[in-house]
């Protein structure tokens, strides 16, 4: 090993038939996709360039279903950063 990164490319198959086709897990479209699945963080970050996030996960979803989620979730001591404030431009310093 010469200690050198190499650009590695590969190619995800599709998700068994049933499933998500965003993250490959078995859910109501109207839930958040599962970060946790490697199908979906390496497609997203494919799409995207990072890593997704519980607040990714949950865009498609209604304010509802974000709200019960962030607050389930908070309740295992994982905390959904508030999502930024499109309408500020962002501070240029």
């Amino acid at each position: 090993m010469t200690g050198k990164s190499e650009n590695a490319q590969f190619i995800l198959l599709p998700p068994k038939e049933g499933t998500c086709q965003e993250c490959a897990a078995a859910h109501d479209p109207l839930l958040p996709h599962n970060p946790q699945s490697l199908y979906y963080q390496y497609r997203f970050y494919g799409e995207h360039g990072r890593w997704p996030t519980w607040r990714d996960a949950m865009a498609h979803c209604s304010d509802e279903v974000k709200a019960f989620w962030i607050d389930a979730l908070a309740e295992r001591g994982i905390i959904v950063p508030p999502e930024p404030d499109k309408e500020q431009p962002e501070d240029p310093q």
